[in-house]
């Protein structure tokens, strides 16, 4: 019994510095599979009324995810149609003129203004003849010849006014009433395109990773309401130590191969770029010193077989 258990514990030991001795070596070569990130917000605040879709689901480019629920819009627009009718009232005033009862007004003004020239027309003569005559001071003929004027005055005024009412209007009074239209307008537009934002809507082909409010919280501007990964936009990210990085050049072609189903990508560097020191590192278990500056190769496929399926994070190594 007790040369079983010997030759049981002989034969595990065994199994296991096998499977050390086959465990594949850790390179600089292995990568993992990357894809461009998107963060969707809103740009104006509002309480989250419905959530069309979960974590992890693939939306299309124009599908709404989410409705918010923004009360001030409707008041803002109630102004806004209130200031666009007043604006056309105006406009089409200015337009079209005097009304009747303006111009019976303004035709008695000058029908009262005539009769008081007249009136000083023959004040004037009057007191002129008495002037010769010595029979009135200079100072008492200037007054009444200055009536005479100023009655003359007022009814030219009267007349000219009449003259544009009847003409056409100001073109001032046009450009004023246009300009208060075309504000009551863009207010509205304004609105409308405010009130588009009720709708989240998805900007491309992506999948939807995070959803970081629930229905009922309120979404502020800016903040990011879901976050994703863009569809079609799969990169290769390797981390590579300062020793090996001059192994590598920006346009150079690589093959990578998924370690797991043997396929191979062709793929070329699209850039190369410095890390921090506290960085991320793609590699599983890096070998460098602690001296060395990282830095980061972005591979992006040259052609991918349409049968070939990426999954985030997963391992890609350089053939």
């Amino acid at each position: 019994m007790k040369l079983h258990k010997k030759l049981l514990i002989i034969s595990l030991t065994l199994l296991i510095i096998s499977a050390c001795n086959t465990e594949e070596t850790i390179t600089y070569n292995r990568g993992k599979v990357k894809f461009e990130t998107i963060s969707i917000s809103s740009k104006i605040a509002g309480r989250i009324d419905k959530i069309y879709v979960e974590e992890g689901q693939s939306v299309q480019k124009g599908d709404t995810l989410a409705l918010l629920d923004i009360p001030e819009l409707d008041a803002k627009m109630m102004q806004a149609n209130g200031a666009v009718t007043a604006a056309n009232g105006m406009l089409n005033m200015a337009s079209n003129g005097a009304t009747s009862d303006q111009l019976k007004q303004i035709n008695s003004k000058i029908e009262a203004s005539k009769a008081q020239l007249d009136f000083a027309q023959k004040s004037y003569k009057r007191l002129q003849n008495m002037y010769r005559d010595s029979l009135i001071s200079l100072q008492q003929f200037d007054e009444v010849k200055m009536k005479r004027n100023m009655a003359k005055a007022q009814v030219a005024a009267l007349e000219a006014k009449l003259s544009e009412i009847n003409k056409s209007v100001r073109t001032e009074q046009l450009d004023q009433a246009k300009g208060q239209l075309n504000r009551a307008l863009g207010t509205k537009e304004e609105i409308l395109t405010a009130a588009k934002e009720k709708f989240v809507i998805a900007p491309t082909n992506m999948s939807i990773e995070t959803i970081s409010l629930h229905e009922g919280e309120l979404l502020t501007p800016g903040y990011s309401l879901f976050n994703g990964y863009e569809k079609n936009s799969v990169f290769f990210r390797f981390t590579i130590p300062e020793s090996k990085i001059y192994n590598f050049e920006i346009g150079e072609k690589l093959t990578l191969v998924n370690p797991y189903t043997k396929e191979e990508i062709t793929a070329k560097i699209n850039n190369i770029k410095q890390l921090a020191q506290y960085a991320n590192i793609t590699s599983t278990a890096p070998l460098y010193n602690l001296s060395e500056s990282i830095y980061e190769l972005k591979v992006v496929p040259i052609s991918i077989n349409s049968k070939q399926k990426f999954y985030l994070n997963t391992t890609v190594l350089i053939k």
